[in-house]
């Protein structure tokens, strides 16, 4: 059996994931959980920490490379931010040490754009885009990372040009549950309506402007048509995320297309929108970018 040679977690608001890693990058152990920021913040992040190392038997001295959300001013320890352009070897370089610790704990810090017209940081997302392009990348790119808060993000070689942030989860979240469009959706069952879906994204990506009234369909629709609940909350969906594309893109496809990253739902939904707006689209799995980002920067910090 390999031996571990590092620990890599990825640290999010609301969730937390664990990996137990060899010297090839193999996978040892595994740990999920909801104890994310939020969540670790009462019992302590030290004390959440060390109860997954044991539950997957990760020795005294292992070292662990932390990237999200526990180096956010609210989290375990601030790892602050590497200033746009970025390059991502300097993400590495700036890992903040966890003081008071018997094991060597690291936490990468985010990006910030430093920008008055359009200030932006991400934290997470870069170890995302650092195992997606590594530290040798070459030619220009642009990324689509969907989420909660989307980032749309231009690099150049190994170096984070712009990016831009779009709250497009957070705000389908709030329509279909704070406004009236929630009588819309009740009792929508699980299936998907990918013709509601994809109309809906090309309505919102060909005149964006009109987003406030396009959601407003939404309702009307049912209300006139008996339109299903089903194809209710993929209109919503639909239109959030044609709205995004129509910003992210403003009006240039890029030569190489777009670099989706993304997993489960949210891959299927952007794939299926990026290809109703005639984009081409490569697609990477989040949960892959972000494991690899972690053991490039374990690898390039203690050379396991």
């Amino acid at each position: 059996m390999s031996e571990a040679a590092y620990v890599a977690v990825d640290w999010g608001t609301s969730s937390f994931r664990l990996w137990l890693i060899d010297r090839a990058g193999n996978v040892l152990g595994e740990r999920r959980s909801h104890e994310g920021m939020t969540a670790a913040a009462k019992p302590g992040f030290a004390a959440v920490l060390q109860s997954h190392l044991e539950a997957v038997g990760a020795a005294h001295e292992l070292p662990v490379i932390i990237c999200g959300m526990a180096g956010a001013r609210q989290g375990w320890v601030e790892a602050g931010y590497v200033d746009t352009p970025a390059q991502l070897a300097d993400i590495l370089a700036h890992a903040v040490p966890v003081p008071g610790q018997h094991r060597d704990i690291r936490i990468l810090p985010g990006i910030a754009q430093r920008d008055r017209k359009a200030p932006d940081v991400m934290r997470g997302e870069e170890t995302q885009l650092l195992g997606v392009l590594g530290m040798d990348a070459a030619g220009e790119a642009v990324i689509c990372m969907p989420g909660t808060h989307s980032k749309w993000v231009k690099t150049k070689g190994a170096t984070v040009e712009r990016f831009a942030t779009f709250m497009t989860g957070e705000l389908f979240d709030a329509i279909s549950r704070q406004t009236i469009l929630s009588h819309a959706v009740a009792g929508a069952d699980e299936s998907d309506d990918i013709d509601a879906f994809k109309s809906a994204v090309a309505a919102a990506f060909e005149t964006p402007a009109n987003a406030a009234n396009l959601l407003f369909q939404v309702r009307s629709g049912q209300l006139l048509y008996g339109d299903k609940p089903s194809s209710a909350r993929e209109k919503i969906s639909g239109t959030l995320i044609g709205l995004e594309l129509a910003a992210g893109l403003a009006g240039e496809i890029p030569k190489a297309g777009i670099t989706l990253v993304a997993s489960g739902r949210l891959q299927m939904l952007y794939q299926l929108a990026f290809e109703t707006v005639s984009v081409p689209v490569r697609s990477i799995g989040a949960e892959d970018a972000v494991r690899r980002g972690l053991s490039m920067a374990a690898q390039a910090i203690w050379n396991v």
